[in-house]
């Protein structure tokens, strides 16, 4: 996924189509010169509709898009035939897109599925024909009603990306070094701060046939959830993973510091995130001997005890492969529920 072609985020402005008019027309034919009335009703406006496509990954196509117009629908006309319905637009988008009001901010709906449709704005309702009108003391009715106008409305689209996995962690914890030996993605990665500025998808072969989606997020800084660093653009994309890998680096002050700020944010952000299962991963462990990894491995349990209860803890190293396999089994196990020894 290229940076530049990477967007999560795209404001439009939808306007339907507006319903055609209903017909006054009266049936004549070389028979008859004054018959009923037999205008026909005018057709809907056209819808503007999303539509799921697992196969997008972003909105980028609809970043230059800024106008959607659906056609009007057309108008009535004799022998009660209905005016044909407006052209849909039907806008394609990956699956976890919501749509929300650009002013109230509420959210309309959101696209779960492949396949999906949901109309984002309606057309306008076709006006009915003289037919509807006519009446035991109105015979010869000469109105019909005018179509409904159309909607011009702007609004908002966002991506949540959808992933088993999402990597949890400070800038430069080493999430994206690992997202590249597990994955076949390549992100960005370099030994500075904020390597990384827009979320990375990469499949994770667990065993013979089976993989999973791990996501890595841009970094998260104390004060994330108050707009702080780029965390609160994507904290959003976290909601989705079904478990999340919080990576802290064994050169850090604080590991247990560190996870807790981490939680903190995500739970200041959306309270509901810590309900989700987790793992912590201490990474680049090359960096200490086994003597010493062991000591930190005590000293982090006796510390944690109550704070990681129940939450599995692995030390790895992406750049000698030390604790990766077992890091992907433990995920693996987390994903499908499978006990933890």
């Amino acid at each position: 996924m290229a940076e530049s072609n990477f967007v999560d985020y795209v404001k439009i402005n939808c306007r339907s189509g507006k319903g055609g008019k209903g017909s006054t027309h009266f049936y004549r034919d070389k028979m008859v010169s004054k018959g009923g009335p037999d205008g026909g009703d005018g057709g809907r406006g056209g819808h503007i509709i999303l539509k799921g496509n697992k196969q997008l990954w972003t909105l980028v196509h609809l970043k230059y898009r800024k106008h959607i117009i659906a056609t009007d629908g057309d108008p009535g006309s004799y022998q009660l035939m209905t005016g044909a319905n407006g052209k849909d637009e039907i806008l394609e988008v990956p699956i976890g897109t919501i749509a929300r009001d650009e002013v109230t901010g509420k959210v309309d709906f959101e696209i779960t599925e492949d396949g999906e449709e949901r109309i984002l704005v309606k057309g306008g309702r076709g006006g009915m024909g003289n037919n509807h009108f006519k009446s035991p003391t109105q015979q010869n009715p000469h109105y019909a009603q005018p179509g409904e106008p159309g909607f011009t409305l702007w609004k908002i689209l966002e991506l949540k990306i959808l992933a088993d996995v999402g990597l949890v962690g400070f800038p430069n914890a080493g999430k994206s070094t690992l997202l590249s030996v597990v994955s076949a993605a390549k992100p960005e990665i370099a030994n500075y701060p904020f390597t990384t500025l827009v979320p990375n998808l990469g499949i994770v072969k667990a065993y013979d046939n089976y993989s999973f989606v791990m996501a890595d997020i841009p970094g998260i800084i104390e004060g994330a959830s108050e707009g702080k660093g780029l965390g609160l653009r994507f904290l959003r994309h976290i909601e989705r993973n079904s478990l999340l890998l919080f990576i802290v680096s064994c050169d850090a002050p604080d590991i247990l510091g560190e996870y807790n700020t981490l939680l903190s944010e995500l739970g200041k952000f959306n309270p509901a995130l810590l309900d989700k299962r987790r793992i912590l991963a201490v990474s680049k462990c090359d960096m200490t001997d086994k003597e010493l990894q062991e000591e930190l491995e005590k000293d982090l349990m006796k510390k944690g005890k109550k704070i990681l209860k129940n939450i599995p803890v692995v030390f790895f190293s992406s750049l000698n492969r030390q604790g990766l396999a077992l890091l992907v089994d433990t995920i693996w196990k987390n994903l499908n529920n499978y006990p933890i020894k």
